[in-house]
């Protein structure tokens, strides 16, 4: 979501501008002018992190075994939505209920549109720069003082530069500038020509061509690149305009190492202060480097000018040190991008055995996964790897473990599971009587699982959730709403490993309470095999967007586990999923309804 990516934008640029600011005021005398110069290259590389794809830099596995955390999904009205009983398999009814979401799609294309009017117009400014520039160097003519094309010969050769650079004269221009990536050319005011010395040429080639040196003709390029997509953050315009102030400062010093005595210092600086114009400075010019500056930068420019004393190797391991400190204070921040970037988690899964298989024409209409783990052949079998490890909501799959949770704290036991209804008007007639654990999963009564959750306590599912590794473990969305298209999000292989672990009773919990929960899931069995499964839908705003069917076929030989989830804009139930898990079965010569008995008739 746009709008998502803008937050992130913005948290992170004011994070980062904030941390250099107070590095450079709180260490600025240990640092060189070199090095204070270089703690904004870590600007250009956390102003690029909101447009990576977060797994690119994805930390979490390092702080919680591969699971990130989502906080603070929006609280949640109920509002009744039902699906019809599975078409293909007349098992279990999928009820679900829906949940109502603010409509952010308005606010996101008003931020959207908002934000590219801004990039459309700094663009333009960009622009008439660069058109500028290019009426600069059309309307300039050819230096020839054949003395001072000699000396620039000689400066470049003491700054070990190579590549062809033009110097040329222009009437357009009050101070000195360098510009051009390919064809490089320093333009010279054409009005200060005739009282420039060869010192005061020297000094200006020096500064000029240390800024190519640098790179520092690139620099501006990303400079206006990155005030184009974060225009609209005040903190990015300081940060860049302190930027060029330390670059003109670190450039200042670049030059004064290169020559002799204070007397060479002095010299400089009046150099730099007799093309001090601030009247006639452009502002349009952004993609130049200027040798003068406002009249601010230019007081501060001299006083560091005036103080100058060479780098001792003492300062240099100073500037080190911040340096490596600074890095690892913005890096810090790259774990909670990662976590709030995610508007869906993903589960990192890598299993050397995994076959990938194109199942496509079993999800028509939806986007969708399909993860078969084969358990004699310790293989799992995946359509769509990409989904297969999106964590979406559970919705009512949650309702397994909300039972076991149950189970375990004994809120409820295998021999006593009943809750009385307590009258309240329920959105199905099944949901308006007493229940046990096996009725109300069959039944997928909502109230139930709220009752149990409750008597179970927060503390202790959030503690069970994070046990078993169930997803993100996040249970934020609060009481009766985290399973339900909020905050608990879980992708199709960690719903195949989970029901590994729970059929063969590795999650710690007592045999008696498994195995009441997997007669609870029992749907169909026949002479061949057995089926076991759970339905959830996800309803949003009265439609349903995300469909999930999840279980595992017993046979005589083995056993298969299987989670299917599907998505689209408004017909994606937990029926529609079964329909296609179990097509694909079928398919797969695992499964086929045949008249067996259903336990889903005979309970509901």
């Amino acid at each position: 979501m746009f709008l998502t990516h803008f937050i992130i934008g913005l948290l992170v640029c004011s994070f980062s501008v904030t941390v250099i600011l107070l590095i450079r005021k709180w260490f600025g005398r240990q640092l060189t002018a070199k090095w204070r110069y270089h703690l904004w290259m870590f600007l250009f590389m956390t102003l690029t992190l909101p447009f990576i794809p977060t797994d690119l830099y994805n930390f979490s596995s390092l702080f919680s075994g591969g699971d990130t955390y989502q906080t603070n999904a929006p609280s949640s009205n109920v509002e009744k939505t039902g699906t019809d009983m599975m078409q293909g398999l007349h098992l279990i009814q999928d009820f679900s209920v829906s949940v109502n979401r603010p409509d952010l799609s308005l606010l996101n294309m008003g931020v959207m549109g908002l934000w590219m009017s801004g990039m459309l117009l700094f663009t333009f400014t960009m622009i008439r720069g660069w058109l500028t520039l290019r009426r600069i160097k059309n309307y300039s003519s050819a230096f020839s003082n054949q003395e001072v094309l000699v000396l620039f010969e000689e400066c470049k050769k003491r700054l070990q530069i190579k590549k062809s650079i033009k110097i040329v004269i222009s009437k357009r221009v009050q101070s000195p500038i360098i510009f051009g990536l390919f064809q490089t050319y320093i333009v010279l005011p054409s009005q200060h020509e005739n009282w420039l010395n060869l010192k005061n040429y020297e000094y200006i080639f020096l500064h000029e061509l240390n800024h190519y040196k640098n790179k520092d003709l690139l620099t501006n390029y990303f400079i206006l690149f990155y005030q184009i997509i974060y225009w609209f953050n005040p903190l990015v315009w300081l940060a860049f305009r302190e930027m060029r102030l330390d670059r003109e400062i670190a450039c200042d010093t670049s030059v004064l190492q290169l020559l002799d005595d204070d007397n060479s210092f002095s010299e400089y600086g009046n150099t730099i202060i007799n093309f001090l114009d601030l009247s006639k400075r452009s502002s349009k010019l952004q993609l130049v480097t200027q040798l003068n500056g406002s009249k601010l930068q230019i007081k501060k420019r001299m006083e560091q000018i005036s103080a100058y004393k060479h780098s001792a190797k003492k300062s240099i391991r100073k500037s080190v040190f911040i340096y490596v400190l600074a890095s690892i204070i913005l890096t810090i921040q790259l774990p909670f991008i990662s976590a709030f970037a995610s508007e869906n988690d993903r589960y990192y899964f890598n299993h050397d055995g995994a076959v990938y298989e194109d199942l496509h024409q079993f999800f028509k209409g939806y986007e969708g996964s399909f993860v078969l783990y084969d358990h004699n052949a310790q293989q799992y079998r995946i359509y769509n790897e990409e989904k297969s490890m999106l964590r979406v909501s559970p919705d009512s799959t949650y309702k397994i473990y909300s039972a076991l949770f149950a189970l375990e704290s004994n809120v409820i036991s295998p021999e006593e599971s009943s809750l009385l209804w307590d009258g309240t008007e329920q959105p199905y007639d099944a949901w308006n009587m007493d229940q046990d654990v096996s009725s109300a999963l069959q039944k997928s009564v909502n109230w139930y699982f709220q009752e149990l959750d409750r008597r179970t306590g927060f503390e202790t599912i959030q503690s069970n959730l994070q046990e078993i590794n169930y997803g993100n473990y996040d249970v934020s969305g609060g009481f009766g709403e985290f399973w339900h298209e909020s905050s608990l999000k879980i992708s199709p292989v960690e719903q195949v490993q989970l029901l590994q672990a729970f059929y063969n009773n590795q999650l710690g919990y007592k045999e008696m309470h498994t195995q009441a929960v997997k007669e609870a899931l029992l749907l169909e069995k026949n002479e061949e095999a057995r089926l076991s499964g759970k339905t959830g839908t996800g309803a949003v705003n009265g439609k349903n967007i995300n469909g999930w069917f999840i279980g595992y076929v017993e046979t005589k030989n083995n056993t298969y586990f299987f989670a299917t989830n599907i998505q689209n804009e408004d017909d994606s139930s937990g029926s529609k999923a079964g329909e296609i898990t179990l097509s694909i079965l079928k398919d797969l010569g695992i499964y086929k309804e045949n008249g067996g008995e259903k336990y889903g008739e005979k309970h509901s």
